[in-house]
């Protein structure tokens, strides 16, 4: 990884407005894991190559603030960025900004675990040191 994260964007659609014309709440947690995506494989991490490895990230909590609505055609700028990292646990941290006026739309936080594909939780500093060793150098902010 070399250089500062670019942030996600996303158009809002039409298909993601309610009856009041503006994004419905739900979008917004979508727009998260679009980015955490992103992200993961901005940082070297391709989320196919986890999964081809074994390997899966599932958000089992997620939290999400509503600043500022979102209309059909903003564009929404993602920043992410990890807040907790255990060896089994990620905490992301996520500011959606209007790319237009700068205004805070929203923030939140996901917590992923990761698990081998019966669900069973791994440990990546034992089985994945590799990827335990970079998770850990972002954390510490050597990277």
């Amino acid at each position: 990884m070399s250089g500062a994260m670019i942030p996600y964007r996303h158009t809002a659609q039409y298909y993601e407005t309610d009856r009041m014309g503006i994004i419905h709440h739900s979008n917004y947690i979508r727009w998260m894991e679009e980015a955490r995506i992103d992200f993961l494989r901005q940082i070297g991490i391709r989320f196919s190559d986890l999964e081809a490895s074994g390997l899966i990230s599932p958000i089992y909590q997620v939290s999400c603030q509503y600043r500022r609505t979102v209309k059909f055609e903003d564009v929404v700028a993602i920043e992410v960025s990890i807040v907790k990292y255990s060896g089994v646990k990620l905490v992301l941290a996520y500011r959606m900004t209007n790319e237009t006026t700068g205004e805070l739309c929203a923030d939140g936080e996901t917590t992923s675990c990761f698990t081998n594909f019966d669900g069973r939780l791994i440990s990546l500093k034992k089985e994945f040191s590799g990827l335990h060793e970079l998770l850990e150098s972002l954390v510490n902010g050597q990277k």
